[in-house]
């Protein structure tokens, strides 16, 4: 059985049909990671037919060897109907609907060989790569490790073999700094999964895709006290994701934050110590509310949603009792310092007077807790509209010039050209490189709306994410979400989301060297091969 095997590095998508090409080839030395950091390569193998000799497919395993674990996940190609926008650049892998490598499914070893072994299934002349992770440990030796690969058949023979090598720094990655948030859609775990919000599967549930966030870098999760206003048709509504019990009586309104306290409790034993509460009015010009579901003498009906204005008198009266009370419980919680707050997703121009309105009326109920937002129209941050702005990188370059402190950025579908950004037909370079420029820039957090968001846009229906990944024909494909609802309530992982994670380990890489050998030295060293400073437009 003729098998071939190529080491590859960790920024390499392979599509099908196309071959390795020579710098995606891992050499000797190329492989380097701090003690700490989750780290990857791969590796690729094919198997071609021979008449009369094998079936329609080989049966191998893959073994590893080396001074510490790794484990294996296939890396598998997904259909991609909408690649990129028109009027993309030249910065994308292909631009045609097609088979685009994404999904990384975790190889569990075979049991019935000696050591650990990883059951793979060849067909003909096709590669099939594999991630190979390793979190290096804290006890492992700096300087050069190696590990050793071999391809074996069913009856332990060996097929093939390669060695490669990882060079382990003496240093441990530094402790993240940057504020991250990917945003969590509770409802969509709920519908995909069909079971009720707040059952003891949905809360299980929940708690393995906060775990899975948390250990790729996700320190800031969206918490819907209310079912967030987020994609979601004028006049629709999402899956009531509410954690928040509300109950309206003659003596006026009160609230139960039990269900709220358990998702704070998750959160926090999961590794994620900071909360966004949920946009108080809805997207794109805070004209009205958020569906608000309470307990009335008619039983639990809608109280608040898109019939009602954000300006209605009732809903002031409404948050004047709300935040207070919620203010309250954080403070006790512990929460102080660790709680954002949202007004309205991605204003425009437009909607400057009603963003306005509704800051103002929502400021003084929050206390010192402080309110972000995404949002690209400088104006808002000129006319204190929004204090701590959260601009799109391909608008970022004012609020650079002005110096805003404490500055974060995001990307999302619009910004598909030139910038950095990690749609699946987009190479991974495009996606690493935001850790450098994060650097450069001493951007402080970093939020994206889709970890998993499994419907179509406006959210008019949900959606199958293995093969429909592009909110319907809304988004190019990978916009959406990070990671797969895999199967048992498990979260599968993308190449995006570990690659995403890779540019948050050069982030710390680079503040680390920053403390050795100045912040100067740093900025010479990126850019001393290139022809032009590195810029969040202009990078290799």
């Amino acid at each position: 059985m003729l098998i071939e095997m190529v080491f590859l590095n960790s920024l390499t998508k392979l599509l099908p049909g196309r071959d390795p090409q020579p710098d995606d080839r891992l050499r000797p030395g190329d492989w380097t990671a701090l003690r700490g950091e989750r780290t990857a390569v791969q590796v690729a193998l094919r198997w071609r037919y021979e008449p009369g000799v094998s079936g329609n497919s080989a049966t191998v395993y893959l073994q590893l060897s080396g001074p510490a674990a790794l484990s294996v996940s296939r890396v598998l190609p997904v259909p991609v109907r909408l690649p990129v926008y028109p009027g993309h650049d030249d910065n994308i892998l292909t631009d045609r609907p097609g088979l685009v490598p994404d999904l990384l499914q975790a190889q569990e070893a075979g049991a019935h060989l000696a050591g650990d072994a990883w059951l793979l299934r060849l067909t003909d002349n096709q590669w099939q790569v594999c991630w190979l992770e390793l979190v290096v440990p804290e006890v492992l030796a700096a300087g050069r490790q190696d590990f050793r690969a071999v391809v074996l058949d069913a009856a332990g023979e060996r097929l093939a073999d390669g060695c490669f090598d990882l060079t382990v720094s003496p240093a441990a990655l530094p402790p993240q700094t940057l504020l991250h948030t990917e945003w969590f859609h509770a409802d969509c775990l709920a519908d995909y999964y069909r079971v009720p919000v707040r059952s003891e599967a949905w809360w299980q549930i929940v708690g393995r895709f906060l775990a899975t966030a948390a250990a790729h870098g996700v320190n800031l999760v969206l918490t819907p006290v209310f079912t967030p206003p987020l994609d979601t048709a004028v006049g629709g509504e999402r899956t009531t994701v509410q954690l928040v019990d509300v109950r309206r009586d003659q003596d006026g309104w009160s609230f139960d934050l039990t269900a709220l306290k358990r998702w704070v409790d998750l959160a926090r034993d999961s590794g994620i110590a900071n909360l966004e509460i949920a946009h108080l009015f809805t997207q794109w010009g805070a004209r009205a509310t958020p569906k608000i579901m309470a307990w009335t003498e008619n039983g639990l009906e809608r109280v608040f949603g898109w019939d009602t204005p954000a300006d209605s008198p009732a809903y002031r009266a409404f948050l004047e009792v709300f935040l207070p009370r919620l203010v309250a419980s954080l403070d006790e919680w512990g929460l102080a310092g660790h709680v954002y707050f949202h007004i309205s997703d991605e204003p425009s121009l437009k909607d400057l007077a009603s963003y306005q309105a509704a800051r103002d009326l929502v400021v003084p109920l929050i206390g010192d807790y402080p309110v972000i937002d995404a949002l690209s129209d400088f104006t808002f941050y000129q006319t204190g509209a929004v204090t701590h702005p959260i601009p799109a990188n391909n608008h970022i370059e004012p609020f650079l010039e002005a110096n805003v402190p404490g500055l974060w950025t995001y990307y999302c579908c619009g910004q598909h050209q030139v910038v950095s950004n990690r749609f699946m037909a987009m190479p991974s370079a495009r996606c690493r490189i935001l850790g450098v420029q994060l650097y450069r820039y001493r951007i402080e957090g970093f939020l994206h709306w889709g970890y998993n968001f499994y419907n179509s846009q406006y959210s008019v229906r949900p959606l199958n994410p293995y093969v429909e990944n592009d909110a319907d024909g809304a988004f190019p494909a990978g916009d959406a979400f990070l990671v797969y609802p895999g199967p048992g309530g498990a979260p599968q992982a993308s190449l995006r989301l570990k690659v995403f994670h890779q540019a948050l380990n050069d982030l710390g890489a680079l503040q680390l060297l920053e403390s050795l050998i100045g912040r100067k030295a740093v900025n010479a060293l990126i850019d001393q091969d290139l022809t032009e400073p590195l810029t969040f437009r202009c990078y290799p």
